[in-house]
């Protein structure tokens, strides 16, 4: 079982406890009204659990309740992970952030890029692993491509499975295969100028893999999850585990306001069925699976710079370079101004743009199912909001998703 945190008093560590309540009834308006099949809020403050919730269920029909052992698919809150991965190898000379990918993934040598007007010329430097975890490699989508490319790039973009093969149905490849894929198709401009969120995260995987000798899910689970005490967290959920795996919703319109319609059944899922070759360090195919107490776990040992119950993954500086600006003054339309983005977390730098909630220094992120986490170093204070639903976003991606931005004013409100 997950090593529990100490539950303390709130009002002993700063909090209103009559304020901090205000939370869950808050959080049960999102569900009652169809926002969110379940809600699972944690707050922690100096490494103690002061508030817990639970709202809603892990299957709305059968109304079976959401809990703390729940297991969410957490999509891009991996990358988080991915960044201290990457970090992990940072600290065992395996490589830097400023190494091309090409010193561990020889097929991205020489990448070619997209010409206005037709055709393509060599990019101007190799994609750098500090690309990848900056959503920087300039990688293209569809929606960065030229119509032709369709046909031109047909057999590599069926193989990523970025457009249909005859059958409609992607066969599973591993990084490798994935890589040599990639490598045919031109980027949408050069590295470094081009903001494509999550594409270069299957090169970290890539990256990862070369330089540690093993598969992600291996290193993940010898180097993060058993030194953290992150027994529930995995890339693929066991048998034993199923029944605390929940349906994972999609969120639509109706006549009659927000409904929630299954996207996924755990039976159905990729996480459980396999083949277990795509271990998405980015959140591909859900990601990461956790717990809410795991991942604060993970967080929890960030925050604390490094460190957590006498286990050092990390060295205080490296925290801080995980954390800090890797993106410059780049404003990108998922955060915009005042925020930046570190390795596998965006920062709030408070510098420009307008104020926010939150302290100067703040950081996390997020996932397309509904989780979001963020830890905020100057009050020592970290809060965790996790459902299972597509397509909660109202006014943009994180942080604006309303029930996360919510959760957050109604923690920061409470602190006394």
């Amino acid at each position: 079982m997950t090593q529990a945190f100490e539950r303390a008093d709130p009002a002993e560590l700063g909090f209103d406890p009559e304020r901090l309540d205000m939370i869950g009834p808050a959080m049960q308006q999102f569900v009652d009204t169809h926002y969110a099949p379940n809600l699972v809020t944690m707050v922690l403050r100096h490494g103690k659990v002061v508030y817990v919730d639970t709202c809603g269920y892990t299957d709305i029909e059968t109304r079976t309740p959401v809990s703390e052992d729940t297991l969410f698919r957490l999509f891009s809150n991996t990358k988080p992970i991915a960044g201290l991965a990457t970090l992990l190898l940072y600290e065992d000379g395996m490589l830097t952030p400023d190494d091309p990918v090409s010193q561990f993934v020889p097929e991205l040598a020489g990448m070619r890029v997209q010409r206005e007007g037709g055709g393509t010329e060599l990019a101007k430097r190799d994609i750098t692993i500090r690309d990848c975890l900056t959503n920087t490699t300039s990688l293209a989508t569809m929606a960065d491509m030229p119509m032709t490319y369709r046909q031109m790039y047909r057999e590599p973009l069926e193989k990523l499975g970025m457009i249909r093969s005859e059958n409609h149905v992607p066969l599973p490849i591993n990084s490798r295969e994935r890589m040599a894929a990639l490598a045919q198709i031109p980027l949408a401009d050069h590295p470094g100028k081009r903001f494509i969120y999550h594409a270069g995260y299957s090169i970290l995987g890539a990256v990862l893999e070369a330089a540690s000798g093993q598969d992600m899910d291996t290193f993940f689970r010898e180097r993060i999850f058993e030194p953290l005490g992150m027994t529930d967290s995995s890339f693929y959920v066991e048998d034993e585990r199923i029944d605390r795996f929940p349906n994972c919703y999609a969120m639509a319109r109706s006549p009659s306001g927000p409904e929630l319609r299954i996207q996924e059944t755990p039976a159905a899922s990729e996480k459980v069925t396999g083949p277990r070759v795509n271990f998405g360090v980015g959140g591909d195919t859900g990601g990461v699976v956790t717990t809410i107490t795991d991942y604060a776990r993970f967080g929890q040992m960030l925050l604390n710079g490094g460190e957590l119950d006498g286990v050092r993954l990390l060295g205080r500086k490296s925290v801080d370079l995980m954390v800090g600006n890797h993106s410059g003054d780049m404003v990108t339309p998922m955060l915009g101004q005042g925020y930046h983005f570190g390795l596998g977390v965006a920062g709030f730098n408070g510098l420009t743009g307008k104020p926010n909630i939150r302290s100067r220094g703040c950081y996390g992120w997020g996932g397309a199912a509904g989780t979001h986490y963020w830890a905020d170093p100057e009050e020592d204070l970290m809060g965790l909001v996790f459902s299972q639903v597509h397509g909660t976003v109202i006014r943009g991606v994180w942080p604006d998703n309303e029930y996360q931005r919510a959760f957050q004013r109604l923690v920061y409100q409470a602190l006394v």
